[in-house]
């Protein structure tokens, strides 16, 4: 990806903007790059010059967030690993980590966490086997160093067991971070509260460990 020059890089920020809000509004198979580049005031070559096709195009929304959060989860986990002086990081510490780390990288972003969890959710749900394979590539060592210490954390659970509390995690936070919107609009209508997101995930964190600690079947 080209980022030569301030009009290249303002041009590759608004297609960015524009490919993560209609993937995230309409979903990845049912947006063009005609409608991209529509929505961004570009051409379609401006889009084949900076990115090369569609599924490279994907593959560097999910960079633009995925760089910068990967890089300070991993600072962060160095940082708390010195503190500890060999302890093993407990499961509470690894998930306040984790959000924290989430949370932050949205704000610095400016990114709603709605459109990025809809993004990772709709990664699952619809055929983008590039998109898993890229992210295993470009960011396998920082999946595998934090769900290794998770696994330290909790030695007692079954493989099997672990893989699954995982996702049960990764499901409960893409649904509920994606859906933030619809699930607080509802809330305030039937018991007329507001919520924040930072709220929210604060009362996501207990229930998240909670699962992961939770007794071995």
């Amino acid at each position: 990806m080209s980022t030569v020059g301030g009009q290249d890089q303002d041009t590759i920020t608004r297609i960015l903007d524009a490919a993560a809000a209609l993937f995230a509004e309409r979903g990845y198979a049912e947006t063009s790059l005609r409608t991209i580049t529509s929505t961004a005031n570009v051409n379609l070559a401006a889009v084949n010059y900076h990115f090369g096709s569609k599924k490279a195009l994907i593959q560097a929304v999910f960079a633009q967030f995925l760089d910068p959060f990967c890089e300070t989860l991993d600072a962060e986990l160095d940082r708390r690993q010195a503190k500890t002086e060999g302890r093993t990081l407990t499961v509470d510490e690894l998930i306040d980590l984790l959000y924290s780390t989430l949370l932050k990288s949205m704000e610095e972003l400016g990114d709603s966490p709605n459109q990025f969890m809809r993004l990772l959710g709709l990664a699952y749900t619809q055929s983008q086997e590039h998109l898993r394979h890229f992210i295993i590539a470009k960011y396998g060592t920082y999946y595998s160093r934090f769900t290794g210490l998770l696994r330290e954390a909790m030695p007692e659970v079954k493989p099997e067991v672990f893989y699954w509390r995982l996702y049960f995690m990764l499901g409960a936070s893409v649904f509920t971070l994606s859906s933030f919107e619809s699930i607080s609009n509802i809330l305030k209508a039937d018991f007329d509260k507001d919520s924040t997101v930072n709220e929210v995930v604060g009362l996501l964190i207990p229930a998240v460990t909670g699962m992961l600690n939770s007794e071995d079947i």
